[in-house]
Parts: C-alpha cells; sequence; structure tokens
C-alpha cells in the first residue's frame, strides 16, 4: 500500500490534513529513536550531558502527542472520515500513545544513567545491553518505516524479532542474578542495570504494538494477543 490511499479526496484540505498528521508522527517517531539512542549511550559511557538531554526531550515528545491528538480530534469531528482513513486516525491515536511511552522508557534508561554517574563504570558488563539495545532500535525503525509507507509488506519479521528480545531479557536477568549473588555489594548496581534491560525490553512490546495497530490500519483486523505464530498464519491468508 502507498500514500495514494489517502490522495484521492475530494477536499485538498483534506489531502494535506492527513499528510501533515502523517509526517509528524514520523518526525515524533525519529525523536523517540533519537531519544533511545542518546540513553543507551549516556548510560553505558556515563555521560551526563547526553542523559539530560533525553530527559528534556521527552517534553518535546509529549507536545508531539498532544499536538498529533489535538488534530486528530478534530478531523474525527468536522471530516467524519469512514474506511480508511477512519482506521488511519485511529491507528496515529494509538500509535502515538506507543511512542510517547517509548519516550518515556528512554528517559528512565537516561535517569538511570544519571543515578549511576557516581560508580566505578565497567564497560565490559555493557555488551548484553548494547545487543538488546540495538535489536529494540531496529524493531521501532522497522516499525516506522512500515508506518511511513503505509505498507504491512514483511512486518511478522518485525513482529517476531521481539521474541528474540525476550530471550536476550531472560538472559540477562539470569546473568544479574547470578551477579548479585556471587557479590552482594553489587546489587544496587545491578538493579538499576536490571531496570534499565527491563526498560529496553518494554520498548520492543511497544514497538510489536505499533507493527499491530499497523496491521490494523491496512487490513482492518485486529491482532493484539495473538501469538507469533497466529499472527504469521493470519497474515499469510
Amino acid at each position: 500500500m502507498d500514500n495514494s490511499k489517502i490522495a484521492h479526496h475530494i477536499s485538498e484540505n483534506f489531502n494535506k490534513e492527513l499528510e501533515d498528521i502523517r509526517n509528524k508522527v514520523l518526525a515524533m517517531g525519529g525523536l523517540v529513536e533519537e531519544q533511545i539512542d542518546l540513553a543507551v549511550k549516556a548510560f553505558i559511557i556515563s555521560d551526563m550531558e547526553l542523559a539530560e538531554t533525553v530527559i528534556k526531550q521527552d517534553n518535546e515528545v509529549d507536545d508531539f502527542e498532544m499536538e498529533i491528538d489535538a488534530e486528530c480530534t478534530q478531523i474525527l469531528a468536522l471530516r467524519q472520515p469512514a474506511a480508511f482513513d477512519l482506521r488511519l486516525l485511529l491507528t496515529v491515536l494509538r500509535v502515538i500513545t506507543e511512542l510517547e511511552r517509548i519516550g518515556d522508557l528512554a528517559e528512565r534508561i537516561a535517569k538511570m544513567a544519571i543515578q549511576l554517574s557516581g560508580n566505578e563504570n565497567k564497560n565490559d558488563q555493557y555488551h548484553e545491553l548494547k545487543h538488546i539495545a540495538g535489536l529494540v532500535k531496529e524493531m521501532l525503525h522497522g516499525a516506522l518505516d512500515s508506518f511511513a509507507r503505509m505498507s504491512i509488506d514483511g512486518i511478522t519479521d518485525i513482529t517476531g524479532s521481539d521474541e528474540q528480545v525476550d530471550r536476550e531479557y531472560a538472559s540477562i536477568i539470569r546473568q544479574l542474578i547470578t551477579q548479585m549473588m556471587e557479590d552482594p555489594r553489587n546489587i544496587t548496581r545491578t538493579l538499576d542495570i536490571l531496570w534499565t534491560v527491563r526498560a529496553l525490553e518494554r520498548i520492543g512490546d511497544h514497538s510489536r504494538y505499533i507493527c499491530e495497530h499497523l496491521i490494523y490500519m491496512v487490513k482492518g483486523e485486529d491482532v493484539r494477543h495473538l501469538t507469533q505464530a497466529e499472527l504469521e498464519a493470519k497474515m499469510k491468508g
């Protein structure tokens, strides 16, 4: 599916309104992607300036959410859209909620970076964290790319990555628990790392949810709560 789906309205202003909303969603998504990238870097290298930048960016993300929400509400009230246009607007409202929550999680990671700033930096322990961060960033980028193209081709590859993220998360948790048992002095620091990894795992979940919302937008089918196997079967069918 391409942009022609929203390019055949009698009202040119309606076309522009929908395109403006889509562009703002993508701008919001780009900002959230930057938040994640900076937050993880801040955590790994104990860069307080980067962490503060992420925290400040969260206000911009919130502003995007409120602005897009208001525009969608106005269109729903005045244009009374139907069919694909209605699903598009409902999807946008859901997607910006997911993005706002991802932004909050990035902010949490940044705050953890500040909390750990006084401790000895042990970059060698962050290999697994970097890996799971890379996975969830790829998931979010793929979801936003699908929204930009208004296409769900290959979207099950993105949702399937969530299972890999969950496996990585479980593996890291086991490692962190072992570290705490071996040296109780590391408990506070290890718990902070644990919450950071948990935040990354949740970002993967929200990225998957965005994909599910996009499937609703394109196909008009609610695929929430389906397993990966069930989702793949439905997409093939």
